[in-house]
């Protein structure tokens, strides 16, 4: 999605509309109803900034923002610090993951006006997977913080303009504030009301864990809907593709919080091309969430199958025709104001 006002530059940031909280696309998408689709970028376990641009090209005209996660699942790669660094310079809309595991609220906040500074608009405030599951289970964790007092900090920090401690900011992170729910984690009955008191901490958009499971997912949306909390909150449902049968039973005992019902693995390992079927089944998945009420977009995470997602939007024509911005757009668009303004002054001259 294109706006009028979106600047010539990459990097340089859209003003901030009345009501808004960022210069953001994701927040802009999401206000003016659109369906919004994010994407989450593996970080490489590298130094290379080309590592990192060529993962985010995978995306372009297919993602309103890309999340760069934060040691998901306790294992190390370049820090999404980093990543959103590389990445606001050439114009991204990022989502800057932070897991109170691993910083205490000095080097949160520090972080939060660093990534702010580079043009972060979003912040997905994150609790994290204990060290014991990651690849370094003797490092020590920090849990100074949980999600819910990270998002009231960051709050604090933006609406109020002062630290943790009080202390004034002589200019506030202009960010939009997200959180991670669980539909699916035991007892299901307290996931709506957990959703609940992260809406109440200072989410305004909520990414979902992937949503395999419809029938659950759809009781779920039921009650946050009673409850009032889809107007309070954009929720972007989790969905991704499962590359075969067996990786799809790995995850569903290895990481933590995901629930695959029987029925998606069966389907997979009965398919003739099991990675074809994961895709289909996402698509299948992207097409029944559009449909719920309360669902404001869908969040792909496609762990080291990134190549897949444009397949995966243009398949679900999720998008409905309209084409996220991406830096090739703003080469287009600073060529045609050149040449706009080239002919305009040869016309200007030859009166």
């Amino acid at each position: 999605m294109n706006f009028d006002d979106e600047p010539l530059i990459p990097g340089e940031a859209l003003p901030i509309l009345p009501g808004h909280v960022s210069p953001g696309r994701l927040e802009r998408v999401l206000r003016a109803g659109a369906f919004a689709v994010t994407a989450e970028i593996s970080p490489p376990d590298s130094a290379d900034p080309h590592d990192v641009y060529e993962r985010a090209a995978l995306f372009d005209g297919y993602v309103d923002a890309i999340n760069a996660t934060d040691g998901s699942g306790a294992n190390c790669h370049m820090s999404s610090v980093g990543m959103c660094s590389l990445l606001t310079r050439r114009g991204y809309a990022m989502v800057l993951q932070v897991s109170a595991r691993d910083r205490n609220r000095i080097a949160i906040q520090g972080d939060v006006l660093g990534a702010s500074a580079m043009g972060v608009s979003n912040v997905l405030c994150l609790t994290g997977d204990s060290v014991e599951v990651g690849d370094h289970p003797e490092a020590k964790p920090v849990f100074d913080l949980d999600s819910l007092s990270m998002l009231n900090m960051i709050r604090k920090m933006r609406d109020e303009q002062c630290f943790m401690s009080g202390r004034k900011l002589s200019e506030p992170p202009r960010v939009f504030l997200g959180a991670a729910a669980n539909p699916f984690g035991p007892p299901l009955d307290y996931r709506p009301h957990r959703l609940a008191k992260k809406i109440d901490a200072g989410a305004q958009f909520i990414q979902t864990q992937y949503c395999f499971d419809i029938e659950k997912f759809k009781d779920y949306m039921a009650v946050v809907r009673d409850m009032g909390l889809h107007e309070q909150a954009f929720i972007l449902a989790g969905v991704g593709p499962l590359a075969s049968a067996k990786s799809a039973e790995w995850i569903r005992t290895n990481v933590p919080g995901v629930h695959i019902p029987d029925s998606v693995i069966d389907r997979i390992k009965s398919a003739r091309d099991q990675r074809e079927e994961g895709l289909t089944i996402c698509v299948e998945l992207i097409g029944e969430l559009a449909e719920i009420e309360g669902v404001h977009g869908v969040h792909i995470m496609a762990f080291r199958q990134e190549r897949f997602v444009g397949d995966i939007v243009t398949r679900s024509n999720v998008l409905g025709g309209r084409l996220p911005w991406h830096p090739g757009l703003a080469n287009k668009q600073a060529e045609s104001h050149i040449t706009g303004g080239t002919a305009a002054a040869t016309t200007e001259n030859n009166r």
